[in-house]
């Protein structure tokens, strides 16, 4: 596995954290029937919702595209707050799921984490496929907000 770098994100990267978004909801959305045009238009109201959801709660928070060879492969949103470290989102492109990258990203996570001796939180779908990985990590169910569940890994005393 090759290492991978985190760029910050800046305005100009709003065109691909579109296409990251888009890429984990296209299924689901292209379940509806509706045309194209439709779907993408949607897709772009629910980034640009997300986006300020973010910015509302998460003033703070690191933004990243996460790049494997000089290509974006994904993004990484952080708020390292004084009582743990939440993964505000973390998303990969399609050709990247599966290759070990999110484990890969995930385990330098939880180095930080274990450095500064805070939990790694984070918000996960409960039918997210990624919640097997995150289990598999030693994160553990922390509470059940319906739709999600927050997860923690706490670092080795």
């Amino acid at each position: 596995m090759h290492s991978y770098r985190l760029r910050p994100a800046s305005d100009s990267d709003t065109p691909m954290l579109l296409a990251i978004y888009t890429s984990t909801r296209q299924e689901e959305v292209a379940q509806t029937g509706w045309p194209q045009g439709q779907q993408d238009a949607f897709l772009a109201m629910q980034a640009k919702a997300q986006h300020e959801h973010y910015l509302l709660h998460y003033p703070e928070a690191e933004r990243h595209l996460i790049e494997l060879s000089g290509e974006t492969a994904g993004r990484l949103y952080l708020s390292d707050w004084e009582q743990e470290i939440r993964i505000v989102d973390i998303a990969l492109l399609p050709a990247f799921r599966g290759s070990g990258l999110g484990s890969q990203v995930l385990a330098a996570l939880q180095a930080r984490a274990r450095r500064a001796g805070k939990p790694l939180t984070i918000h996960v779908e409960t039918n997210n496929p990624a919640r097997r990985l995150y289990e598999r990590l030693g994160f553990v169910e922390q509470a059940d907000k319906g739709v999600y569940l927050l997860m923690r890994w706490q670092p080795d005393d």
